[in-house]
Parts: C-alpha cells; sequence; structure tokens
C-alpha cells in the first residue's frame, strides 16, 4: 500500500511503501510449483477416494492453502499491533500465511486483547504506562508459538490521547513501554514505537474496512465504502471521492496503491472530537486546566447532564465530579399505575444541550464534501453508542438512519440514567457530528459493525499489512 499526499507533508513519508503482498525469495517460484503439484495430486487422490458418493470436489486455492498448512508444507507468520488509545489499550495478535497460487498475502486468524485505561492516565507516571501493558503481552504470548517470537514484529502506536499530551510526558511513556518490548522477546525496531499521525489512523482503517468487506477484488474506486471512526480523543473520515467531489476537497488527498492500482483517497482527523475529548470539553465549558491538582476530584456542571445526577468520571490524568445544573428543568408525565396522576420528572433541557454541543462543533471548518453519497460504515464508539440503546445488535451490528441518533438522543434526555449518565450528552453529540460536521442527511444510512467476518473493525489490520510490507 504506497501513499503519496498530493500537498501537505506527513513525518513518515515513506510509510506505506511497497506492494500489499510478500515478495518470493530467490528460487522459491520452482519450490512453490512442485508443492502445488503434489498438492493436486493429493487432492486428486482424495477425489477418487470419494468418488463413489458422486459429489465433486472443488479444487481452489483455499483448499489448497488449508491442506498445506495441515500437512506443514507451508508456514504461518504473525505480528502484533498495539493500539494505545486514549481510553485503553488493545493488543490484536494477528496470524497470516502466503498463498500457495499466487503468493498473495492470506489473513488466516486474529486475537483481540484489551485493558484500561490508556497510556495517557499514566501522564505523571510514566513506569506504570509500561507495566498496564503487561498483561496484554502475556495474552499475545499464549496464542503465538515461542519459537515464532523472535521473528513476530511487535509494534504499539499511540493515538489521539498521547497526542493530546504535553511532549515531554507523552516521550517519557513511550520510553518506558519501549524498555518493556525490547525485552519481550519479540521482533522490535527503532520504528515500532511511536505517536501515529491521525492521517495513518484514518486510511489504516479504510483499508480494513476494504479489505474486510473484499471492496478492493474489482479495483474500482467506486466500489469501496467510507470509514468513520470515533474514537475517545480524535475522529477519523476517510473515502474514495470521485472527480468532482476530489476538486473540492484539495489538500487532505492521497494517493493510495493498493494492489498494485492507484486509488485517490480522502482522509482527515479531527483531533479533539473524539468522544471523550469532546465530553470533557462540553462538561467544562472548555475550562483550563494548568494549575488544577490532578489528583482532586474537579467539579462541573453541565446543562447536558440531567439535574439529579452526580457522577464521578476520569480522563486525560484528571478527574471529575460531574453534576446537572443547579436550576435544573422537569417536566409532568403521566404515571402508568392504576391511580393515574402525575410524576414530576428530572430532565435534561435537550434544545440547551444542544445548543452548547452545535457551539463546540461549529469550529470545524474543513468538511468532508460528498460524504453522504458513499456507503458508509461506522464503528468504534458510534457502534458503541448504537448496541447500548438498542439501534443495533451488540453482536450482528446492524443498519440505521443517522436520524434515528436524534430519537434515541431525545429519550435519553427525558430520563436519569446513573448507570449510563452520559447518554443523552453522547448520542445527541454523535447526531451533531454526523449532521454538522460530516454533512449527512437524517436519511443517510449507517452500517454499524463492531467485526467484520470474525475480525475487528480498527486501524490495527491496516497497519499490520504495511508493518509486513516493509520489514518494520
Amino acid at each position: 500500500m504506497e501513499v503519496k499526499r498530493r500537498k501537505l507533508k506527513t513525518e513518515n513519508d515513506d510509510i506505506y511503501e511497497g506492494e500489499t503482498k510478500i515478495r518470493p525469495k530467490k528460487g522459491q517460484p520452482s519450490r512453490r510449483y512442485f508443492m502445488v503439484v503434489a498438492l493436486l495430486g493429493i487432492l486428486f487422490l482424495g477425489y477418487i477416494a470419494i468418488a463413489y458418493d458422486f459429489k465433486p470436489v472443488r479444487l481452489g486455492s483455499k483448499a489448497i492453502d488449508t491442506l498445506a498448512l495441515s500437512l506443514s508444507l507451508q508456514s504461518r507468520f504473525y505480528v502484533v499491533v498495539v493500539d494505545a488509545g486514549s481510553t485503553g489499550s488493545r493488543a490484536l495478535a494477528f496470524s497470516f500465511y502466503e498463498s500457495v497460487l499466487g503468493g498473495n498475502l492470506i489473513l488466516d486468524g486474529e486475537h483481540y486483547f484489551q485493558t484500561e485505561p490508556g497510556l495517557s492516565a499514566y501522564a505523571d507516571k510514566p513506569k506504570e504506562s509500561a507495566k498496564s501493558l503487561i498483561v496484554l503481552l502475556d495474552k499475545v504470548k499464549a496464542v503465538i508459538p515461542q519459537s515464532e517470537w523472535q521473528h513476530t514484529p511487535l509494534s504499539m502506536r499511540a493515538t489521539a490521547g498521547l497526542r493530546l499530551l504535553p511532549g515531554h510526558k507523552a516521550e517519557d511513556i513511550l520510553q518506558e513501554c519501549k524498555k518493556l518490548f525490547e525485552n519481550s522477546g519479540f521482533h522490535v525496531s527503532k520504528n515500532s514505537i511511536s505517536i501515529m499521525e491521525g492521517t495513518d489512523e484514518g486510511i489504516f482503517s479504510w483499508f480494513t474496512v476494504n479489505f474486510l468487506l473484499d471492496r478492493f477484488s474489482t479495483h474500482n474506486p467506486g466500489n469501496t465504502v467510507a470509514a468513520l471512526d470515533l474514537g475517545g480523543g480524535s475522529t477519523q473520515v476517510t473515502y474514495s471521492p470521485d472527480a468532482t467531489q476530489e476538486k473540492k476537497l484539495d489538500g487532505h488527498i492521497y494517493s493510495v496503491n493498493i494492489f498494485n492500482h492507484n486509488m485517490s483517497v480522502y482522509t482527515h482527523s479531527y483531533l479533539g472530537m473524539g468522544l471523550m475529548a469532546a465530553r470533557k470539553e462540553i462538561v467544562t465549558h472548555g475550562m483550563k486546566l494548568n494549575n488544577v491538582n490532578p489528583r482532586a476530584n474537579i467539579e462541573v456542571r453541565s446543562e447536558c447532564i440531567n439535574p439529579i445526577i452526580s457522577t464521578e468520571w476520569s480522563y486525560g490524568g484528571f478527574n471529575y465530579l460531574v453534576k446537572g445544573p443547579i436550576s435544573g428543568t422537569h417536566k409532568l408525565v403521566k404515571t402508568q399505575n392504576f391511580a393515574g396522576g402525575e410524576e414530576d420528572r428530572p430532565i435534561v433541557n435537550f434544545s440547551e444541550c444542544l445548543k452548547i454541543i452545535e457551539k463546540y462543533a461549529s469550529k470545524i471548518k474543513n468538511k468532508p464534501e460528498g460524504l453522504k453519497d458513499h456507503e458508509i460504515y461506522a464503528f468504534s464508539y458510534y457502534f458503541d453508542r448504537a448496541t447500548e440503546v438498542s439501534l443495533v445488535d451488540p453482536f450482528f451490528g446492524g443498519v440505521v438512519q443517522v436520524s434515528e441518533f436524534l430519537k434515541q438522543a431525545t429519550e435519553a434526555c427525558n430520563y436519569a440514567n446513573t448507570d449510563q449518565p452520559f447518554t443523552c450528552l453522547d448520542l445527541t453529540y454523535i447526531y451533531v457530528l454526523l449532521r454538522d460536521v460530516f454533512g449527512l442527511e437524517p436519511t443517510t444510512k449507517l452500517y454499524l459493525y463492531k467485526k467484520i467476518n470474525g475480525h475487528e473493525l480498527s486501524w490495527a489490520l491496516g497497519a499490520a499489512f504495511n508493518i509486513i510490507q516493509n520489514g518494520l
């Protein structure tokens, strides 16, 4: 996957060099030829053995690869990617093999592990940040043969959580994690640990979604889908625009080589517009925390919190005591009991909360023109919040319209949910983000999934491909 930026330079201009497949070593084609012949012979004998049942046997590439793996004529190799996000760290251990026919790189399996909080929570205790990853590495070691550890690349990419920290604090955390990784037994290079640019995060996510959906098979950019990734600290929007849209998106277009075919891809990362970062700015009204003791509970009141709610919340190394407004809104609701009557219910003033969130979102001027014309897959916090209010099934996902987030937001604001006190705020923010920032219509469909064909929807798979082809 080779990417060239049309306007702005990145710190890693060569990060995407190479092709998305493993190049055969010298002399390997002849070995593969004989392997194919041997396997076809074995499959033919299998066909003869069951011929009495008169059922045809399909001699496909997948069957040959499966047989090669079972007979140890082909071997798996592994890549481990640690996603150091703002709210938690995830480790994804991928296994791959090289297809006997064609030599293409095949994704074979995936293991997913996570821990909370994110590394940014250890801003003043960098040694503790590294310790928080030990449990992830132990779980990864349990699913990868020990004989493969020294050959398995281990990489960590930190996202918006560390991007939002002061430079020296982020660097201290990275150095402690580097020490841990170098003693892990896995293969670690000088480029293995870094803070990832939002551009890379967006393109890797887009690649993951379209690869798992097999949208690259036709080499037609119009066949690809848009990817919306809502993280804790930032949010990314990435898609392949048509020629008309591309003219309006100058400055955020990249030339991407996917399986030896070039595509124009738009990607933009909005730092500070992730769900947790936005929540923090909304409830604190953008207060500065330069002289605040990080150990103290910072009391804040918000129109987007129910008047009777009082909840503790931690983000970015600070602890908050979040409450609703002093002069809260109430409404009379008819009770459902036999006696009838009315109940005085405390609620969030939805119109006031909406104004606050709209004002926060209005600072975004650079918008993704034409996004609404694409098939859109949304994941991470989009999926999580949708499942919490039963918009989609938590196991199978589903398709919803943008307007359904508005409906669920207004309903959530009418109840004091002590178990999920931020539901009203979060859903309202997601709706405003989709409508005002991304320009989606109320009827625009969103495909909300956590997994496709058993694989997580995240940027990590795209990063793993990049690691393999560049030997990082």
